[in-house]
């Protein structure tokens, strides 16, 4: 069983990246969060999940171990393929999965594409008791709040005909500098920086 990946990354996407590994590319499924972890043509290490079906032998790669836990056990939920549960990583930090599933909201688990209300109750009574360990509380929120205002800045750009690919990752860095910014100036910071 392969547990990780040491290599260039030899194509990017949002849902998928082929590391080249002394010659011989893989194709790795990963999640938004680790793609934006990614840089093409540098060196990276991925923890991978190797699921091997009767039709195809699948390989889904996560920057840390926690995004592959959460990933296990999500697929381990009657219902949940790999596909959503990628999709849901994508969504959702690690951090708002757990505190949806603790809290029992399902409503915010649904906002993963896919996935309906009889999956979302039950991943919450399958993983209840199997998600603390992944976060929740006041860094939580402000994660939230983050992500909301990342997210209206980037609208506003894109309004503007910038691209959300080339405004983000700018977004992600004056956000990590200054974490009570507001839209406004987070719109003015990330146009000075293009």
């Amino acid at each position: 069983m392969m547990f990780s990946l040491q290599g260039i990354v030899q194509e990017l996407t949002p849902t998928y990246a082929v590391i080249n590994v002394n010659g011989v590319g893989y194709y790795v499924g990963v999640s938004l969060m680790t793609s934006q972890t990614l840089t093409l043509h540098q060196e990276t290490v991925l923890f991978i999940q190797q699921i091997i079906r009767e039709d195809a032998h699948l390989l889904f790669g996560f920057h840390t171990r926690s995004e592959k836990e959460m990933f296990n056990l999500l697929i381990s939920v009657n219902g949940v393929g790999a596909v959503s549960a990628l999709i849901l990583l994508s969504t959702l930090s690690l951090a708002e999965i757990s505190s949806a599933i603790l809290s029992k909201n399902s409503a915010v688990i649904q906002k993963a594409k896919g996935l309906g209300t009889k999956t979302a109750e039950r991943i919450i009574v399958d993983l209840k008791d199997k998600v603390q360990k992944f976060g929740t509380g006041e860094e939580n929120i402000s994660t939230i709040e983050n992500n909301k205002i990342k997210e209206e800045s980037l609208s506003a750009l894109e309004v503007l005909g910038i691209s959300k690919r080339m405004s983000e990752k700018i977004a992600d860095r004056v956000i990590k500098q200054n974490p009570s910014i507001s839209v406004e100036e987070l719109v003015k910071q990330i146009l000075k920086n293009i």
